[in-house]
């Protein structure tokens, strides 16, 4: 009888102590996405809470290292991106997800999704290894930092095709890289700030630079060398910032060059901070994306239009046509933009008042890129001095493309390489971790 009634006592204490488990939540919640929810086919991410989703509950992605990862959808063909920021950044990854819905709108039977704020490094690898055992077709790596993670899971891999932006890597297989020469459109950024600094007055202007690589010395300096054809007089100071996107950080260091005494601040990073952080009378010339123009202290833009590239490699794909190799194009592709100058836009406030030589000089030169007349080899044609005096290219010698590209300190095979800084930029080189 004791017997009987103990295990009775003991029945109803589990009992109880089961339903205070349950209404204290008892980790059977489905994990929570703090992002806005995405449109059908369109799933973003942020990185999943702790809790576990209820055993009758089918979360809505897998997890992977805190990143929730996108299912594919049965019948088509699933297509992956992977965004080192937001998706809505204002700047590079929503460039990148424009040519996303791009993509969805235009290509058929193609389903595409996205995982947003992936760090580079172990965390890159995790995703995109979990993006192709997903069942995705095609991967973009949108991150110069993803190149290695996209080396190692494209090898595991060698029905997945993995494409990485703005690296070097490839295989001859499935893996492959992909990049634009932005260096035109900077180059004419240059001519229009150089332009306004000098109708300004003020013969001094800045850039946010983000990590020290090969891409950042020559966006750098295409800037400075289309500042030298409309302001032979005028300098360029550098913040270096260590981030491809943190709104404070980008403008604090645009501030620090206004403040240091910049008439006009061009940026390297995701955000409109230069815009943004912009004095009055100041302008600030924002990045990556066409719609992060929008203030009147922008001057202008340099854009990219990745759709109908993505478009093209993602029906070479399935067609099975698409090879993993090195792509690099011009503004002849229609894949790059100078925001207010391209066909349709209406010029910012900016740009009224500057010398009629100028603007003609800057819409010559487009009228040229877009043509297929003048590449990213003419932007780097010499005579190019170094700020160190040292002659970097005789009169008439382009760059090659591995001088464009490359730092002889990573182990590129380049000759001329570039890591130099034009002559009317005073900041040093950046130091390199080799």
């Amino acid at each position: 009888m004791k017997e009987k009634r103990l295990l009775f006592v003991l029945f109803v204490a589990l009992a109880a102590l089961a339903l205070i488990l349950a209404a204290c939540g008892g980790g059977n919640e489905p994990a929570t996405n703090n992002t806005e929810p995405a449109a059908a086919n369109n799933a973003g991410t942020e990185p999943a809470a702790d809790t576990e989703p209820a055993a009758d509950t089918e979360p809505a992605a897998d997890t992977s290292e805190g990143y929730q990862i996108p299912a594919i959808e049965d019948g088509k063909y699933n297509v992956a991106f992977v965004y080192v920021g937001p998706h809505d950044d204002g700047g590079w990854s929503q460039a990148h997800d424009v040519a996303r819905m791009y993509v969805q709108d235009n290509v058929a039977d193609v389903h595409t999704a996205y995982v947003e704020n992936v760090a580079e490094g172990a965390d890159a690898e995790q995703v995109i290894r979990s993006l192709a055992r997903k069942g995705f077709d095609v991967i973009f790596t949108t991150s110069f930092g993803f190149m290695d993670a996209s080396e190692i899971v494209a090898e595991e891999f060698p029905d997945v095709d993995i494409v990485h932006i703005s690296g070097y890597k490839s295989n001859g297989a499935n893996f492959g890289n992909l990049m634009g020469a932005m260096e035109d459109m900077k180059y004419l950024a240059g001519m229009l700030a150089g332009s306004r600094a000098k109708v300004d007055g003020n013969p001094k202007l800045g850039y946010i630079a983000t990590f020290p690589i090969p891409e950042e010395l020559r966006l750098g300096n295409a800037f400075s060398l289309g500042v030298q054809q409309t302001c032979p007089d005028c300098t360029i100071d550098v913040r270096w910032i260590y981030t491809w996107h943190d709104p404070i950080l980008e403008k604090d260091a645009a501030s620090s060059l206004f403040d240091g005494g910049a008439q006009v601040v061009m940026t390297g990073a995701d955000t409109p901070a230069p815009a943004e952080a912009a004095p009055e009378g100041k302008w600030g010339i924002t990045y990556d994306y066409s719609g992060n123009c929008v203030a009147d202290a922008c001057l202008t833009s340099m854009y990219w239009n990745w759709g109908p590239e993505y478009a093209r490699i993602i029906e070479g794909s399935r067609a099975g046509t698409w090879t993993g190799g090195w792509e690099y194009f011009d503004a002849d592709s229609g894949a790059l933009g100078l925001y207010g100058f391209m066909e349709g836009e209406t010029p910012q406030p900016g740009v009224e008042g500057l010398p009629e030589e100028d603007l003609a000089l800057i819409r010559d030169t487009l009228s040229k890129m877009l043509a297929g007349e003048f590449t990213r080899f003419d932007v780097f044609k010499g005579p190019i001095t170094d700020n160190q005096g040292n002659v970097v290219l005789e009169d008439g010698v382009s760059l090659e493309q591995l001088d464009l590209d490359g730092f002889s300190q990573f182990g590129s095979e380049c000759k001329t390489c570039m890591y130099w800084w034009n002559e009317n930029i005073t900041a040093e080189l950046p130091e390199l971790d080799s």
